[in-house]
């Protein structure tokens, strides 16, 4: 059976999509990164390989994310590419007219603009946390209810609160300040999905036509209350799709498919599930050949360099294949 595997390695978590050979998704997983990036990219091939049967021979790979050239350089990719394709190919795949993606991740945010299936627009945020997964789930937490509940518990809401949501310092100490005043546990959770929104489109969507069909994917699509304040904001339906929390990885499988099949005689460059059972190390140094001052990311494979990148110039990184 002929897959293609996607990953996408993130600051805060990393996915795995393997697809068939029609596109279909037959595995996924979600892992959190917890800054050890290396070891949660081994751990996603040995739960890969002790879930899968014999018979399926993985064909190509594809990474995405802020980490896709470590990942690569791990796993042996056949493609990289930046998030922004990656989520772009996988929401065409599942909604061909989708004309507007909302991604929303655990460290960042970004708007995806499409007409007639090409990309024409995006933007993205990786600055203010107060529009991010990871500021939702520190909220949860202070107020000592499961993330997975989050969304369900905001819907039940008849009187949101206001919260102030243009930063994040603002809007924890807000909500600090309602639940003193003795608002219930949901006006405040539908106020914090409403600032959410607002945030997010008055930040990120700033000055782009939002057209539908809208795809609302990334780890905070989960969340039932942040859904419903898009569609109450925008005025328009709000689409999720099925592998919604797993996209970058989806659409690295599907961009590694692709690659493939436009060159018959090609093999994967994939190092296969042992690459899972080998030492690697990430160093870095601080070149001083000019006032640049790079930071150059050097992987190990054992005492073999793998590879190097963070050089503007290419200095370090120019005889070492990435």
């Amino acid at each position: 059976m002929e897959c293609y595997l996607g990953i996408d390695l993130g600051s805060v978590s990393t996915n795995f999509a393997l697809i068939d050979r029609y596109g279909k998704v037959i595995k996924k997983i979600y892992l959190r990164t917890a800054g050890r990036p290396i070891e949660t990219i081994k751990n996603g091939l040995k739960m890969l390989r002790e879930d899968l049967d014999s018979d399926i021979e993985i064909k190509g790979v594809g990474t995405t994310g802020s980490g896709r050239k470590l990942a690569s350089v791990i796993v042996g990719a056949d493609v990289v590419k930046n998030e922004i394709t990656a989520h772009a190919v996988a929401s065409l795949s599942q909604i061909p007219e989708v004309q507007t993606i909302l991604e929303i991740g655990g460290q960042d945010s970004k708007i995806i603009i499409l007409r007639d299936g090409v990309v024409v627009d995006f933007a993205m945020n990786t600055v203010c946390a107060a529009g991010t997964g990871s500021f939702l789930d520190r909220q949860a937490q202070r107020l000592g209810i499961p993330i997975e509940l989050f969304g369900e518990i905001a819907l039940k809401s008849k009187n949101p609160t206001r919260i102030a949501g243009r930063c994040a310092v603002f809007a924890e100490s807000d909500m600090i300040h309602k639940q003193q005043l003795g608002y219930k546990v949901e006006d405040i959770l539908k106020g914090l999905c409403q600032a959410l929104v607002r945030n997010y489109l008055a930040n990120v969507a700033k000055g782009k036509e939002i057209k539908p069909p809208v795809v609302f994917q990334g780890g905070v699509a989960a969340n039932s209350g942040i859904k419903k304040a898009f569609e109450e904001e925008l005025g328009m339906e709000v689409l999720v799709p099925e592998h919604y929390d797993v996209m970058g990885a989806l659409g690295a499988a599907i961009l590694a498919k692709k690659a493939i099949s436009q060159n018959r005689q090609k093999k994967t460059n994939f190092y296969g599930f042992e690459a899972a059972f080998k030492e690697h190390r990430a160093e870095t140094f601080e070149c001083g050949g000019c006032p640049n001052l790079c930071e150059v990311v050097q992987i190990y494979q054992g005492d073999k360099l793998m590879a190097r990148w963070g050089d503007r110039c290419g200095r370090w990184s120019q005889d070492v294949a990435v």
